[in-house]
């Protein structure tokens, strides 16, 4: 059997490792784009602010650690360009030669995760201007920092991502504004808790902005909807995430209302021998049964487990509660 993965960060690497576990004999490869692999984004934010003190403790396993440990083959800078389902190839472009090859699968697995929201602002292109949704992106902000010395910070989006770069850029010193442009700050959290959160951000000096659009960022400002002109020497755009689905888009493939791919509970998509995980895929609420798009680390290593699993034989099957966790100005021992 050979089984092929496309993508290498958290769901990726648990699907091929979880493949190798159920089949010692089957060839696994695993294609990435990017040079990082089964890194934790959960720690980027505590990267940029000092707490986690080195970025080799967010990416602890590389190609040769998969290797040596599972047999896996994985194939950083090398991206799968097409699918062909009916014959099962892949054709992909090694990002550093500039080779075009193929290669042939039994069962795949498609983990290509998801990118960070451009929201259509003037100015988003400003080098001051960043996402944080890879390593790639936090050595960018790091390296800002420590060059540039920013005093003021604008986040716009206060999803877990924004709220923990507001904690990390106040522990540096930072003058921080965080701007929302929903009625309430993190806007998947009830009422109470979400007023509770924004007092908690107020009390610890981060000034807050809800029901409030950004119209554009210049050098040194960020300019609102309503012409007030909020200081920011850095910007973070926080306006969440979208799956990536460029390479799939065009298969014979079902897609959810959110963009992402349809999959069963058993992350079975709808072309045989095709399965998807992480942060691409729609998934079942176990209450209401409703499909949904909540893109999380701990989610995709899970779907990346099941899909491993089942591409070599099992019969797992996954659904979520919502149950979320994240902190902000909490005293870490």
């Amino acid at each position: 059997m050979r089984i092929v993965v496309i993508g290498a960060v958290a769901a990726g690497t648990s699907a091929a490792a979880k493949a190798r576990r159920n089949n010692e004999n089957a060839q696994i490869t695993v294609y990435e784009k990017d040079s990082y692999i089964s890194y934790s984004g959960c720690g980027m934010p505590y990267y940029i602010g000092g707490e986690v003190k080195s970025a080799s403790e967010l990416a602890i396993r590389d190609a040769v650690f998969f290797k040596s440990r599972y047999n896996i083959d994985v194939m950083v800078k090398h991206e799968v360009k097409k699918i062909y389902p009916d014959e099962k190839i892949l054709e992909i472009l090694n990002l550093l030669t500039g080779e075009i090859f193929t290669d042939n699968y039994d069962k795949l697995i498609i983990a290509t995760g998801a990118s960070a929201v451009i929201p259509p602002i003037k100015g988003v292109d400003r080098p001051h201007v960043f996402t944080l949704r890879n390593l790639g992106d936090m050595n960018k902000i790091k390296k800002f920092v420590d060059l540039n010395n920013p005093k003021t910070a604008a986040v716009l989006g206060s999803g877990f991502i924004g709220l923990e770069v507001c904690e990390n850029f106040k522990k540096l010193g930072i003058k921080v504004t965080l701007i929302e442009k929903m009625p309430k700050v993190s806007p998947n959290l009830d009422n109470d808790v979400s007023v509770y959160l924004k007092d908690v951000l107020i009390k610890n000096g981060i000034s807050v902005y809800t029901n409030t659009s950004v119209n554009e960022i210049t050098a040194g400002n960020v300019i609102t909807s309503d012409k007030t002109s909020i200081p920011a020497d850095i910007v973070l755009l926080a306006a969440g995430v979208k799956p990536n689905i460029q390479l799939v888009k065009n298969l014979r493939l079902e897609f959810g209302t959110s963009g992402a791919i349809i999959v069963d509970s058993k992350m079975q998509t709808s072309i045989k021998d095709i399965y998807a995980c992480g942060d691409c895929i729609e998934q079942y609420h176990l209450v209401s049964g409703k499909r949904l798009y909540r893109p999380m680390g701990s989610t995709a290593n899970k779907t990346g487990r099941i899909a491993g699993n089942n591409a070599t034989g099992g019969n797992m099957e996954f659904g979520v509660f919502l149950a979320q966790v994240f902190s902000v100005f909490l005293k870490r021992q």
